[in-house]
């Protein structure tokens, strides 16, 4: 178990070499040179559920969490290669949580973003990181260029039909996939009841994990992990976090509120100080260039 990582210090700005013109912090998803008609147009991307994002992008810089640094030993681990002067690719970036801790261990990230108001919070957070504005499913980067290409919370927002072979164009041979997600550990008893309360209020209820997207297809063989860390914060920031999530930011104002309110009476049982100990587990999930080469050759 661990508390949050500390920041390190990050390397110079590094540009990428974009398909697309114009200022980074405000390009909007372009396709690549190539890409099918209606790619963007159809993207989950593009979901009223992802674009609720926006709307609460301050909140959820401040109240989601980070992740571990042995996730982030997993990744090097699995890949075989350091982090430090890798060029990554941090897709679905959000607010920067992952692109932030990926470039304090030394890698050459860019981000790549649809959602203008996290664009907006990630440009205020981390200036110094390229970050262009796009989708996973029609990435506007240069193919052949990437040792690493990374999903935090992000993967289950793409059309794996075209972010796979968008992958596949980016990564340089020899690069890798990593996808993960921080979910609630529902071993934890207090976590569980809490799952088993909402799964009552919003039966789609899953708190971070993603379930079947996890898995990708049988062409990409994949090493997966499961880490646990946990981190203590205020009741209001655990809340906060909760209601960060998009089935609780579409719910509408009024009925998310009276269940954060239920929830934090609930929570006030078990833990009247407070302070809530959250648990977690990283679902992590590894493959690498050389499947995905195989599928680009298969589905050029």
């Amino acid at each position: 178990m661990t508390n949050s990582p500390p920041q390190q210090p990050r390397p110079p700005r590094q540009t990428p070499p974009v398909q697309t013109a114009g200022p980074e912090a405000d390009r909007g998803p372009v396709p690549p040179a190539g890409a099918p008609a209606g790619a963007l147009a159809g993207a989950l991307a593009g979901s009223p559920r992802a674009r609720s994002f926006d709307a609460a992008a301050a909140q959820y810089a401040a109240a989601r969490p980070t992740y571990p640094p042995a996730l982030f030993d997993a990744v090097e681990e699995i890949t075989g290669r350091t982090l430090r002067g890798a060029r990554v690719v941090d897709v679905g970036a959000g607010t920067g949580i992952s692109s932030g801790l990926l470039a304090g261990r030394g890698a050459r990230v860019t981000a790549v973003e649809p959602g203008a108001g996290m664009a907006r919070e990630f440009r205020r957070a981390l200036p110094e990181i390229p970050l262009v504005r796009g989708v996973g499913d029609a990435l506007p980067l240069a193919g052949g260029w990437a040792d690493l290409i990374t999903y935090a919370q992000s993967w289950h927002w793409t059309d794996p039909a075209r972010s796979l072979p968008e992958a596949a164009r980016v990564l340089r041979p020899g690069g890798s996939l990593a996808l993960w997600w921080n979910a609630a550990d529902y071993s934890v008893p207090w976590l569980a009841a809490q799952g088993a309360r909402f799964r009552q209020w919003i039966p789609e209820w899953t708190n971070g994990s993603p379930g079947a997207a996890r898995e990708l297809p049988a062409e990409f063989p994949a090493v997966h992990r499961i880490l646990r860390w946990t981190r203590s914060v205020p009741l209001t920031t655990h809340l906060d976090n909760i209601g960060s999530h998009s089935l609780l930011l579409t719910l509408g104002r009024d009925r998310a509120a009276e269940l954060l309110d239920r929830e934090r009476a609930e929570l006030l049982k078990v833990f009247p100080g407070g302070t809530v100990p959250e648990a977690y587990t990283v679902e992590l999930t590894v493959t690498t260039t050389e499947a995905a080469r195989r599928h680009r050759i298969r589905n050029p």
